[in-house]
C-alpha cells in the first residue's frame, strides 16, 4: 500500500510531492539508483544511506531466474535478503522481452523465455509477474508489458501498446490495494501522440496506484523522446506518481522534473563511474586522464560524498589506472551523491518556485567547464 501526495504544479509543470511506501517516504521529483541483482554494483547498503539514496531499483525478471523468488520470500523478502531497509521498486521484465528477443516467444497468455544463464524455459505472464514481486516484498512492482524497438512503427507501437493494455487490466485483478506491494501500469504506444491518449485514457480507467510512462530512449532521437515524455505526463492522473523509466542523465532529469514526472531510474551514475567518468558541478571528468596524475583537491569541491570527503583525484586517478576494485566503488559513490544532490536542488528550486532560474543556472554550470569526453 503506498500513498501519494503532492504540490500544486509550478508554471513549468514540475511539482514536489510525497511517496509514503511500506518500508519509509520518498521526497520525490526522486531518483532511484539501479540494484539490478538485488545489489547497487559495487556499492553497501550503509554507503547509499550515506549518500541519502532513498529508494531503490532492482529487476524481478533477474532475480526470478537466480536466486529465485521463491528462495528470496523463504529468506525473509528482498530488503531482508540484500540489507536494504529502505524502499524498493522493481521492474518486471518487460524491457528484457525487448534487449533478449531472440530468446522469447511472446505469445497473448505470456512469454516464455530461454533462462540466458543456463537456457532452461522460464515462463512470464502478468499474473505471474505480480506473484513474483509480491513474493519479493517489494514496496513498488511494475505490471508486465510490451514495448518496440521500433517506436516510429506505427503499427509496431500500437500492438505494443494494445498488448500491454491487456495485460494491465489482468495485472490489476491479481492485486488490491491493501497489499504491502502494489503496482504500477506502464504506458506505450511509441513516439504517436494519439496511441498515448488512447493507452493513458484506458489505463487511467483501470485506477492504478502509480503510472510509468515506457518505451523511450530505446534508440529514437533525443527531440522526439523529449517532445513523447511532455505531451505523455501531461495524459497521466495528476493524483498519481509519474515515473519516467530508464532515462537518467543529469540534464535529462532538470528537463523530466520540469514537466512533472516525479520517479526515475537509470544506471548511468554507476555504470559511468565504474568506467572512470565522474560527473561534477562543472562538468563531467575522465579520471584515468593525465592531468588528474598529480591533483590534490576532490573531485568536487561542492561536493559532501564520502569519496569528495576523504580522497583526492590523484588517489582516484590511481586507482582507475590500475583498475583497482576501490576505484570503481569510490567513482561510484561519488556519481551516486551526485546525483541525490541534483535532486536536492530540484526539489527546492520546486519549492521555491524558481524552476526556470535553476535551469539556467544547472545549464549554465554544465556547460564546457569540465572534460571533452
Amino acid at each position: 500500500m503506498i500513498a501519494f501526495t503532492s504540490g500544486p504544479r509550478i508554471s513549468t509543470g514540475g511539482r514536489r510531492g510525497t511517496l509514503e511506501t511500506p518500508h519509509g517516504s520518498v521526497q520525490t521529483p526522486a531518483f532511484m539508483p539501479v540494484g539490478t541483482y538485488g545489489t547497487v554494483r559495487g556499492v553497501t547498503p550503509a554507503q547509499l544511506r550515506d549518500s541519502r539514496v532513498q529508494i531503490l531499483l532492482s529487476n524481478a525478471y533477474h532475480l526470478a531466474l537466480r536466486p529465485g523468488a521463491e528462495t528470496i520470500s523463504k529468506l525473509g523478502g528482498l530488503h531482508r535478503f540484500m540489507g536494504w531497509d529502505g524502499p524498493i521498486l522493481t521492474d518486471s521484465g518487460g524491457y528484457q522481452l525487448f534487449s533478449l528477443s531472440t530468446r522469447v516467444r511472446i505469445a497473448e497468455q505470456g512469454a516464455v523465455f530461454r533462462s540466458h544463464i543456463d537456457g532452461a524455459p522460464f515462463e512470464l505472464s502478468p499474473e505471474r509477474a505480480v506473484e513474483i514481486q509480491r513474493r519479493l516484498g517489494v514496496d513498488i512492482g511494475m505490471v508486465f508489458d510490451v514495448l518496440t524497438g521500433e517506436p516510429g512503427d506505427r503499427r509496431a507501437a500500437a500492438a505494443a501498446a494494445e498488448r500491454t493494455l491487456r495485460w494491465a487490466g489482468r495485472s490489476r485483478a491479481a492485486f488490491d490495494d491493501s497489499e504491502d506491494t502494489t503496482f504500477f501500469a506502464i504506458m506505450q504506444g511509441g513516439l504517436f501522440e494519439d496511441l498515448r491518449a488512447e493507452n493513458a485514457e484506458a489505463l487511467s480507467a483501470l485506477d492504478f496506484p502509480g503510472y510509468a510512462v515506457g518505451g523511450l530512449s530505446v534508440g529514437e532521437a533525443r527531440p522526439e523522446t523529449m517532445e513523447t515524455a511532455a505531451y505523455s505526463v501531461a495524459m497521466l492522473p495528476e493524483a498519481k506518481p509519474r515515473y519516467m523509466m530508464g532515462m537518467g542523465t543529469p540534464h535529462d532529469l532538470v528537463e523530466l522534473c520540469g514537466l512533472g514526472y516525479d520517479l526515475f531510474d537509470c544506471v548511468i551514475p554507476t555504470r559511468n563511474g565504474r568506467n572512470g567518468m565522474l560527473f561534477t558541478s562543472r562538468g563531467s571528468i575522465v579520471i584515468r586522464n593525465a592531468v588528474h596524475a598529480e591533483d590534490t583537491g576532490p573531485v568536487d569541491a561542492d561536493c559532501d560524498c564520502y569519496t569528495c570527503r576523504n580522497f583526492s583525484r590523484a588517489y582516484l586517478h590511481h586507482l582507475a589506472r590500475r583498475k583497482e576494485m576501490l576505484g570503481a566503488t569510490l567513482a561510484s559513490i561519488h556519481n551516486i551523491r551526485f546525483y541525490q544532490r541534483l535532486m536536492e536542488r530540484i526539489r527546492t528550486a520546486l519549492e521555491e518556485n524558481r524552476y526556470a532560474d535553476f535551469t539556467d543556472e544547472f545549464t549554465t554550470e554544465q556547460s564546457g567547464r569540465g572534460e571533452t569526453l
